[in-house]
């Protein structure tokens, strides 16, 4: 059926408003990962993202009537901007249905992509109250609803990057890596790829916490998720399309799953060798292409010395998220390892210590005090590998100082090693909570409020990471004949949340 999709890829109507964006080496990450790989760079597209393939290709093939009627979709990223620009090029109008939540920088790019053609209409507090609004006005106006991803012509605007990648490679490509949220992309490229090339593998890459096309594959029919992950904001969808669940059955390879730290090593890896930057979905194909790698390691067939295609699919980033980004970016390659280490509290201790860290450089260093035998050190440590951050672990040990490998610890690394101190003796029947909640104005306000009255705050941790979710850590006084309630209270709650109460590394620094 991929045959279907030839000819609406090869006719589809993009080159209006997009450009045929370069295939590039990456010489440094090739060299490292002891294979070729390319980047497709539609992070270089005027909207900074791919979208507008998709976008434009649907509305350039609506009836007249259809046009003159105007346009409408919810939307508060690149894909609002695809069809701003679309609508713009076309003279047709458009209705852009956004959260009320949205950022103003991003509601002024939509406006500044479409002119007079576009008008936003802000409406509910998540995607889902503004794509409802949107179905309710497209009937009311007699509008055309332009899908982000589930429609055969958004789908073949999209498989022209995969006609462009076998146009710009005429060698042998083992595999291309291709980002999925709602499918859109996949099912083009994928389409394209094996009608033409079907030995080239089609790799999907999705975020362990946002993985709906995954399990849908796996399970053979379409999966909703409750909830997903924020950080990769343009991948985060509950339920995959119809039709591009159908194409994936049939295009798709395998799926690999990333983690938040991976995403952010391949934003570094891109600004590397491209001195540009990403946002979390637009290096979700190359954290992927990395993961693949690294997984052929461990078998007798590794993966070497072969062509990778992965495509940079945008660069919408949030200057802000950088912060957040540079901090997970060493975990993630694994060239930072993070550590609790005890030591006694006597003298030569903490020299003998450093000792042992050596010539590595350090790249934080926080130390408190316990009580008269021992201290505790949390310390991050710039290491070239994960093995020899296990060596390192191992070296501690060996010197009779005993260690804990927080590398990949959320709790040490997104609050323990801000906070480290001490546990006050009024802090009785603590329970220590990580909450996840989405970042607007007023969310942590409302967080607060939610609070039984009787229960005391005794931590609270939040820092602004300049991205869509909001974490705190927070320690709340719960008397035991309380813990009903208490559990009903984050039953009711509706925000993500991790026990971290038994955690060993609260014990060491705030226990």
């Amino acid at each position: 059926m991929t045959t279907d999709y030839l000819k609406k890829i090869l006719t589809a109507r993009v080159y209006d408003v997009a450009q045929e964006t370069p295939l590039e080496l990456a010489p440094t990450l090739s060299q490292r990962i002891d294979n070729h790989i390319y980047f497709k760079r539609e992070d270089m597209q005027s909207v900074f993202s791919f979208k507008l393939r998709g976008a434009y290709n649907k509305m350039a093939n609506l009836a007249p009537e259809e046009l003159k009627r105007g346009v409408i979709c919810a939307s508060a990223g690149n894909h609002a901007q695809g069809v701003a620009l679309s609508a713009a090029r076309l003279g047709c109008r458009a209705l852009i249905v956004m959260p009320t939540t949205t950022p103003q920088v991003k509601i002024d790019a939509v406006k500044a992509r479409g002119g007079a053609s576009v008008e936003v209409v802000l409406h509910g507090e998540s995607y889902s109250d503004a794509a409802q609004h949107a179905l309710a006005l497209e009937r009311e106006q007699r509008l055309t609803f332009v899908h982000p991803f589930d429609d055969p012509y958004v789908i073949a605007g999209q498989g022209t990057i995969g006609m462009e990648i076998l146009r710009q490679h005429s060698g042998p490509i083992h595999a291309v890596f291709v980002a999925i949220g709602g499918g859109g992309l996949i099912a083009g490229v994928g389409a394209y790829i094996k009608a033409v090339r079907p030995s080239i593998k089609v790799i999907g890459v999705q975020t362990v916490d946002s993985d709906a096309m995954a399990k849908s594959l796996k399970a053979g029919q379409r999966v909703a998720l409750p909830d997903v992950g924020l950080f990769s904001d343009g991948t985060a969808v509950k339920l995959v399309g119809e039709e591009t669940f159908r194409l994936a059955k049939e295009v798709v390879d395998d799926i690999i799953l990333v983690d938040t730290d991976a995403i952010c090593a391949a934003i570094q890896d891109v600004f590397q060798d491209t001195r540009s930057i990403l946002e979390p979905a637009g290096a979700l194909a190359i954290a992927g292409a990395k993961a693949y790698v690294e997984r052929s390691q461990m078998t007798r067939h590794p993966v070497q010395g072969q062509t990778l295609v992965a495509i940079a699919c945008g660069a919408n980033m949030n200057f802000d998220r950088l912060r957040f980004v540079a901090e997970r970016a060493e975990v993630g390659e694994d060239r930072e390892g993070v550590y609790a280490v005890t030591i006694p509290e006597q003298r030569g201790s903490f020299k003998r210590f450093c000792s042992l860290v050596g010539q590595r450089n350090v790249t934080e260093f926080n130390y408190r005090v316990s009580d008269a035998r021992e201290a505790h050190v949390f310390v991050g440590v710039q290491v070239g590998s994960r093995e020899e951050s296990a060596r390192l672990l191992r070296t501690f040990e060996d010197n009779d100082f005993r260690a804990l490998d927080l590398t990949h610890d959320e709790l040490a690394k997104l609050h323990i090693r801000h906070l480290v101190g001490g546990k006050s003796a009024l802090a009785h029947d603590e329970l220590l909570y990580r909450f996840e909640f989405p970042e607007r104005p007023g969310a942590l306000m409302r967080f607060l409020d939610s609070m039984a009255p009787n229960w005391n705050i005794s931590l609270f941790h939040y820092r602004n990471q300049g991205g869509d979710v909001g974490r705190i850590l927070v320690g709340i006084q719960v008397p035991r004949e309380e813990m009903d309630e208490f559990r009903r209270f984050l039953a009711t709650l509706g925000y993500r949340h991790w026990d971290e109460s038994s955690n060993p590394v609260y014990k060491l620094f705030l226990g």
